[in-house]
This record gives C-alpha cells, structure tokens and sequence, in this order.
C-alpha cells in the first residue's frame, strides 16, 4: 500500500477529502512517535509507507502520557477542537489496521497503557485481510478451466477492462482491497480511460476482454465471469456493491448472485 490509499482509507472515515486527512495523519503519527518507545516505532516503521516513516521518527526519549495527553497534541497539531481529534486518531488507527500486519498491533498495544485501548480496539476491529495473488488466480483458473497462466492473462483482462468502465474514485477502493501483484491492470485500465468512467455496454466490455486476453468472446464472459465472482469473494460485499452497482442491467449475467 502507497501513502496515497492510506490517506484514502482516512478519508473514508474522516469524508472531508484528502488535505483534512493528510493533517490527521501527520498529527496522529508525530504523537504517536512521542510515545512509543525506539524499537517499536522502528517496527511500525519498516511496515509503513515511506512517507508515513518520518512521521515515526522522533529523536527525543518516549514521554509516559496517557490517552488524554495524546489526544490533545492530535488537537493542536491539527488546530481543531478534543472531539474532532478523537474522531481523527480513531480513523488513522483504523487505516494503520489495515496496513501493518495484525502481530505489529499486538507489539504496538503492549507499547501502549490501558487507555489507549479504544484506539487499539479500532485498529484490531478494522483490520481485513488481503487475499494473496495465487489463490485468487488459483480460484479464477478454477472457476474458468485454466492453468495459472491463463488465469493471470484472464485476470488482468478482466481488472483492466473494469477499470477503465468504473470511476477512479471506484479503481483506488479496489486497489486497497487487493493483492499488490493485481494493481497494474487497474491503473492502466484508469490510464486508458483518461481519468473517467467509460460508459460501455456489456458486448463492448467483452469484446475488450477477448482481444486483451486473446481469447474468444465467448470465452471472455466465461473469464469476465470467474475474476467478478472470485473479486466478490475477496473484498467485502460493501466494497463489491459499490464497484459494481452502477453497471447497467444487461452486466447482470457477469456478476455473481449476492
């Protein structure tokens, strides 16, 4: 994950847009950095997006204050009201969920006293785990009767084709969910359609999946088919909603049942 989807997994809690969400961030993690200890910001670290790493780094001793302390430096630091960098922390918390891995929160609670529980409890409830690459191909071959090979060149048909059809705003969502070996045909699918949704209907979508994976249409449906029914699979049903609830009708037979 780039710093980037983190900010964009911010924002889909704070929902004031990227610049609000940046401010939480800086001033979440600089506090944060006062109060752990060197080795463990050094963990939090190496797991982090390298933008997010000087943020961590602090140069003096850890200082032993509690939630309430931490809260109110969130709060100068943003120049905004105890409430707002409460709901603030509680996001940034929630994003660094789903981008360490669940051991370094174990690490970073233990760092942490007992009041800090409600921001580690957001961050351990949040936390969705990514699919890895290979079973998701593994699925799709399955689904489709191919060899691994196959399933990538179906895949990324599928991914890109998508991509280009939805809005970017829907690719980034996608993106976050998804293994990092899956984010290619996404990006160029929002590379080709120029930064908009491409509004086409479900024949046009097949046949650019068929001459993507050289494939024929025929076989391009039963492909678009496996990747929407494994992506179904792989992200939470909210997240699949809204890639594809704006598809028309006639996309219907592509998708999986709910």
């Amino acid at each position: 994950m780039d710093y980037e989807q983190f900010i964009k997994i911010v924002d889909q809690r704070i929902g004031q847009g990227a610049e609000v969400a940046d401010r939480a961030v800086e001033a979440t993690l600089r506090t944060l950095s006062e109060r752990l200890s060197k080795g463990q910001s050094a963990d939090l670290m190496g797991e982090v997006p390298p933008e997010m790493m000087r943020l961590l780094s602090s140069e003096g001793e850890p200082e032993p204050f509690g939630v309430d302390e931490f809260l109110r430096r969130v709060a100068e630091r943003e120049g905004a009201d105890l409430a707002t960098a409460d709901r603030h922390a509680l996001a940034v918390f929630w994003a660094l969920g789903q981008t360490v891995s669940p051991d370094e929160i174990a690490y970073m609670a233990a760092d942490l006293p007992h009041d800090f529980d409600p921001l580690i409890a957001e961050a351990r409830r949040r936390h969705v785990e990514i699919v890895p690459a290979g079973r998701f191909l593994d699925s799709v071959a399955g689904r489709a009767g191919l060899d691994r090979a196959g399933a990538h060149r179906a895949t990324e048909a599928v991914l890109e084709t998508l991509a280009e059809r939805i809005t970017p705003g829907e690719v980034e969502d996608l993106i976050i969910r998804l293994p990092m070996q899956l984010h290619a045909p996404l990006k160029r699918g929002v590379t080709a359609g120029r930064g908009r949704a491409v509004h086409m209907p479900v024949e046009e979508f097949i046949r650019r999946v068929a001459e993507r994976a050289d494939v024929t249409p025929e076989a391009a449906r039963d492909h678009a088919r496996a990747v929407f029914t494994t992506l179904r699979e792989s992200i939470p049903g909210e997240e699949f909603f809204d890639v594809t609830a704006h598809l028309p009708n006639e996309y219907g037979p592509l998708l999986p049942h709910a």
